[in-house]
């Protein structure tokens, strides 16, 4: 998983707002909707991003798919020290 952030955070472009995806999801599950208000993005990026952090085992979905919420993994949650020193690491 260590590579995988990098390569998701630090290695293609985009890094940033799946870095910000991920921290709201951290706060609280959100839907698409409810992600590209927060941050202030595009609806298309965020699904974008999402679908990658989804493929990379990064998130998971529930709930149907209108409104399906986003969720951190098991997977990510054991390697969240390493996301946060990636994070601290590009800032």
């Amino acid at each position: 998983m260590e590579k995988v952030l990098w390569y998701l955070l630090v290695g293609t472009r985009g890094g940033e707002n799946r870095a910000r995806i991920i921290g709201a999801i951290d706060e609280r599950p959100r839907n698409a909707n409810q992600l590209a208000d927060c941050l202030e993005l595009d609806y298309n990026t965020i699904r974008y991003h999402l679908d990658v952090l989804v493929e990379h085992d990064v998130l998971e979905t529930g709930g149907d798919e209108y409104g399906k919420l986003y969720f951190l993994t098991d997977r990510f949650e054991h390697h969240k020290e390493e996301f946060e020193r990636i994070t601290d690491h590009v800032e």
